[in-house]
């Protein structure tokens, strides 16, 4: 019963990861990048704010959950 539980968890948190770097946008910017690149420090502080910043939570969120639900899966399975 436990196995299916972590397993159904395993699987939303695999989803809910690939959805949410696939809505991230691209770190290349090309030159527009390196024109602006100063300014990314300046408005560095306020990141966390932005749907980038918390699409960044996110993801480092949901692959630490995706890593222990591996890991619980992986000792389960060899019982």
């Amino acid at each position: 019963m436990l196995k299916i539980i972590v397993l159904i968890i395993h699987v939303l948190v695999s989803l809910f990861l690939m959805a949410v770097i696939l809505l991230q946008e691209g770190k290349s910017a090309g030159i527009s990048g390196v024109i602006s690149g100063g300014a990314e420090t300046f408005f560095g502080k306020n990141k966390a704010r932005t749907m980038e910043g918390t699409l960044e939570r996110l993801t480092t969120i949901s692959a630490v959950v995706f890593i222990i639900t591996s890991l619980v899966l992986a000792l389960l399975m060899g019982k």
